[in-house]
């Protein structure tokens, strides 16, 4: 029951996090900026290529299968008991939906 709980925590916050979201769309050059820190420090742990290492894949195909609010609760909240930190404060509300949008469409 700990992991229906830490679920349901984790998408409850995502749709409040994804409700600010909605109006800040990253500019162009902030999207370059989020699109090397998901190559580089999401990939220190998720492999390179992002097909997995010390944390899972996030390849498109199993992305697009977790609902958005999950993916924006887990980047910015973190995995408690994982290696996977938040990213809250350092990242917008915005940066972590663009964040999650491009996981579940394929980063480029």
């Amino acid at each position: 029951m700990p992991c229906k709980r830490f679920i349901c925590t984790l998408v409850a916050g995502g749709m409040m996090i994804s409700l600010s979201a909605l109006a800040d769309t990253p500019d162009a050059t902030r999207q370059q900026q989020l699109l090397h820190l998901l190559k580089q420090d999401c990939g220190s742990c998720h492999g390179m290529t992002l097909q997995g290492g010390l944390g899972p894949d996030l390849l498109a195909p199993r992305m697009a299968q977790l609902p958005r609010e999950f993916l924006i609760a887990t980047i910015a909240k973190g995995r408690p008991g994982t290696p996977m930190p938040p990213w809250e404060n350092l990242l917008s509300a915005g940066d972590i939906a663009w964040l999650a949008d491009q996981l579940q469409q394929g980063v480029r």
